[in-house]
């Protein structure tokens, strides 16, 4: 295919998935006519690059009304990106968490029914810079984890008791785990006091995406004779880093919206 045509095929496929963004996808769906006629494209080409988009997975066709959709490959791209762009802005609040509140602080996710550590930053003290070296790539369950409490935030009952499935006694952890999460809603963070491992405590606070889902976790973790008395304090700090790092999200999702 010639450079000029499969750059006039691209832009095409762009148009349409800009049409099909709109409130009126999303609502109804979008006919090839009002599509075709909408990017001002001949219908036959309109068919085709629907067709290439449906094979991909980045369109859906109602069998019912023959209109378009978005498909859940392009959702799935989004949350790829909104990983990538979680990863790329969170070092900066991370720093200045840590030059605020003199500990280690790390960004988790929610992998499957575990925690897991992906950043980790720490004050410029060689033993504490080793400590969150060795968080980086670490799984911890959700139910003894301040991190685990933040990012169930939004789970229900039945989403927080299936994560802990076939775990040995499940009903005394689900009963913490859930006393945990009603306490972080509150308060706007999550906080363990030796559940994790003796003589560490923790404080972590969710992080949104554009959308409003929780999509990671920062937290301070520390030796309780270091943060113990401190905790609800660093607990502050860590939630207004936290939510520094969503409007940063948030940000940069409107800045791509509009360019």
């Amino acid at each position: 295919m010639p450079a000029r045509e499969a750059s006039t095929s691209l832009n095409r496929a762009i148009a349409i998935l800009k049409v099909l963004g709109t409130a009126e996808g999303a609502r109804d769906g979008v006919g090839v006519v009002r599509i075709a006629r909408l990017i001002d494209r001949e219908k036959s080409q309109v068919s085709r690059t629907l067709k290439t988009l449906a094979e991909a997975g980045f369109v859906v066709r109602d069998p019912r009304t023959l209109r378009y959709r978005l498909g859940w490959q392009l959702f799935t791209l989004a949350v790829s990106a909104t990983q990538q762009h979680l990863t790329s802005l969170a070092p900066h609040l991370l720093r200045q968490l840590v030059a605020n509140v003199g500990e280690c602080a790390h960004l988790s996710v929610l992998d499957g029914g575990a925690v897991l550590t992906v950043l980790s930053e720490s004050p410029p003290r060689t033993e504490q810079a080793i400590q969150a070296e060795e968080w980086v790539g670490r799984v911890a369950p959700v139910h003894c984890t301040s991190a685990g409490g933040a990012l169930l935030l939004d789970h229900t009952e039945a989403q927080t008791r299936s994560l802990l499935a076939g775990q040995p006694e499940m009903d005394a952890k689900l009963a913490a785990l859930l006393d945990r999460v009603r306490l972080a809603r509150r308060r706007g963070y999550a906080t363990v006091n030796e559940d994790f491992e003796p003589g560490l405590v923790a404080v972590a606070a969710p992080v949104r995406d554009y959308r409003g889902e929780i999509v990671g976790a920062l937290n301070i973790s520390a030796p309780k004779f270091r943060l113990g008395r401190a905790l609800a304090a660093a607990g502050r700090e860590v939630r207004a880093a936290a939510d520094g790092l969503t409007r940063a999200l948030a940000a940069h999702a409107t800045n791509r919206r509009i360019s």
